[in-house]
């Protein structure tokens, strides 16, 4: 036994907000979560410490499903991004524990490597065509062998996934949410463009992908699907909100563009319908809001009857614990597909130092024992929280859209 002795969280806001819970044992040994809901991050932080942390006092940090069982279905009010974002720091951290006494990395514990590393995909975004396909060419010049292009659309001011900063691309950029204007008719005509500009300067070896971040109906997503399928985009991410998941059927009836969504998903209840209808090709889940890795290893495991890849979100909004909990999940599975990758700045990382390392369009989760991923307490009390809001997007008659 490896009794639980205390546990906290510790906020910081080395560029943008982070919620971490640290967890000790009665030997010394601690392990680290990632416990980060972006823009709701004190929500999440406040559920750990008023509801969570008592209740693990005191218990075996090896019981890892236990403990996961025990907070969620213990729990009435049960699902939902704050919970399953707290379970999942829980989570976690106790993997990073149990990795660390048996003196190896997580992925061994995980059943082994299934592939040598992880491929990830950059983010190349601008104002205009050309500047995201500079961008884009920068990407390819570092190795990476997949590339999701977002560029600005002509007569709309402000699009989501264009930033000022081509490297560290951070939405949640302001004190209360900024409003931006969105057209659905202007979109529809600029994404192809892009795609069809895209293949021409960057040719047929790089994987492209596309974020249309929920905001079209299925039946308009299915027509940007069919316009891009000359193009053979690697996937269009979210194109249209998942709450019905029904919605993907008119899209899938459509096109062959290949689906992928699931980064605001919980629980395998939020895909079930998709993966068992094989209604999507990927799914992008992420260790952090779904419940952690022991729950995220049971979507992969269902998906992978259906056929079904992984894509695991990957923004700024994750920690560095996050990423290398993901990196040792992707590397273990064996329907794994591609993961995100935005870096994070060099305040975060020198917060949150870790083992991955990055290679030739590749991601490695290390050998260090566990997650690999520490926390300089230290470093984190000179960033104090900042809140920090997405914006939130209306049409050009003023009424609300879908994030």
């Amino acid at each position: 036994m490896s009794k639980i002795i205390a546990a906290k969280t510790i906020v910081t806001c080395p560029g943008r907000n982070f919620v971490t819970l640290k967890i000790v044992t009665e030997d010394g040994t601690y392990g680290v979560g990632d416990a980060t809901l972006n823009g709701r991050e004190l929500a999440v932080e406040a559920y750990l410490t008023e509801h969570v942390i008592p209740c693990l006092i005191g218990r075996d940090a090896h019981t890892i499903e236990d403990i996961w069982q025990y907070l969620y279905k213990g729990a009435y009010w049960r699902r939902g991004p704050v919970t399953m974002s707290a379970i999942a720091a829980v989570d976690m951290a106790l993997w990073d524990i149990k990795g660390k006494v048996a003196g190896l990395p997580l992925y061994q514990l995980l059943g082994g490597a299934c592939r040598s590393s992880v491929m990830v995909y950059g983010h190349a975004n601008g104002e205009t065509i050309d500047e995201t396909l500079t961008n884009a060419a920068a990407y390819a010049q570092q190795g990476y062998k997949a590339i999701r292009l977002q560029s600005g659309v002509p007569g709309m001011k402000g699009t989501y996934g264009v930033s000022k900063d081509k490297f560290f691309y951070e939405p949640a950029d302001s004190d209360l949410p900024k409003e931006t204007i969105w057209s659905t008719e202007k979109y529809l005509r600029a994404v192809p463009e892009l795609f069809k500009a895209a293949r021409e300067r960057l040719g047929w070896d790089i994987h492209l992908l596309h974020d249309v971040h929920h905001r079209l109906t299925p039946i308009e997503a299915g027509r940007l699907g069919k316009d891009l399928e000359p193009y053979r985009p690697f996937w269009m991410e979210d194109c249209t909100p998942a709450e019905n998941q029904e919605n993907f059927r008119l899209v899938r009836q459509h096109t062959t563009t290949p689906l992928a969504v699931g980064e605001v998903f919980n629980s395998i209840w939020d895909c079930k319908t998709l993966i068992q209808e094989q209604l999507i090709d990927y799914i992008r889940a992420t260790v952090v809001h779904a419940g952690g890795i022991t729950h995220l290893r049971k979507i992969a495991g269902f998906a992978d009857l259906y056929n079904v890849r992984t894509g695991c979100h990957g923004a700024t909004d994750l920690s560095p614990i996050s990423m290398a909990a993901a990196l040792h999940f992707d590397l273990s599975i064996p329907n794994f597909g591609i993961q995100e990758y935005m870096r994070h700045t060099p305040e975060t990382d020198a917060v949150f130092p870790h083992a991955y390392t990055f290679e030739d369009g590749m991601l490695h989760p290390g050998e260090a024992p566990g997650l690999g991923v520490d926390i300089d307490e230290t470093l984190a009390a000179g960033h104090p929280y900042k809140r920090a809001y997405l914006p939130v997007a209306r049409r050009e008659d003023g009424a609300m859209h879908d994030w």
